[in-house]
C-alpha cells in the first residue's frame, strides 16, 4: 500500500485530513459541488484504492465539480481522460510531482507523473521509502 500526502496545486496547503480516516489512514479532503449542492468530498490517500466519503449522491457518469477547501480554487486540470473525456482533477504531492483523477463519477482512471523525472523521483522514493519495504 503506497499512501499518498497532496496539497493544493495553487496555494500549496495541506489537503490531509488527519481527523477523517479511510482505510485507515488520513484521508483528502477537497470540495465537491454538483446539481447546486456543495459539500466536503473525503477520498482515500492509499494509491489505488477509490474508497470515498461522498456529501451527497452523484449519480454514476455524471461529472462534478471540484474545489480546494482552502483557496477555493477550482482542481480541474487542463487534461482530459483519456478513458471517457472528462476533465482531470490535480493534486501536486508533497514532495514532487502530481497526481490526477478522473472528475467523472465511477470513472478509475486516475494518473502519477513526475515533470523532472530525477528529481522529483528520488525525492518522492525517499519521502515514501516505508511503504515500498
Amino acid at each position: 500500500m503506497l499512501q499518498l500526502s497532496v496539497k493544493c496545486p495553487h496555494c500549496g496547503k495541506t489537503l490531509m485530513d488527519a481527523g477523517r480516516k479511510m482505510d485507515g489512514r488520513p484521508a483528502i479532503k477537497i470540495c465537491l459541488s454538483y446539481a447546486g449542492k456543495k459539500g466536503m468530498l473525503y477520498l482515500s490517500s492509499i494509491y489505488g484504492s477509490y474508497s470515498t466519503g461522498l456529501p451527497f449522491t452523484v449519480p454514476p457518469g455524471k461529472v462534478a465539480g471540484f474545489r480546494c477547501p482552502h483557496c477555493d480554487a477550482d482542481l480541474k486540470s487542463t487534461r482530459k481522460c483519456d478513458v471517457c473525456g472528462a476533465q482531470m482533477v490535480a493534486f501536486e504531492l508533497k514532495h514532487g510531482g502530481h497526481v490526477q483523477i478522473c472528475s467523472r463519477k465511477d470513472c478509475k482512471k486516475h494518473v502519477l507523473e513526475f515533470q523532472d523525472p530525477k528529481s522529483e523521483l528520488e525525492a518522492f522514493y525517499k519521502s515514501y521509502a516505508k511503504s515500498f519495504a
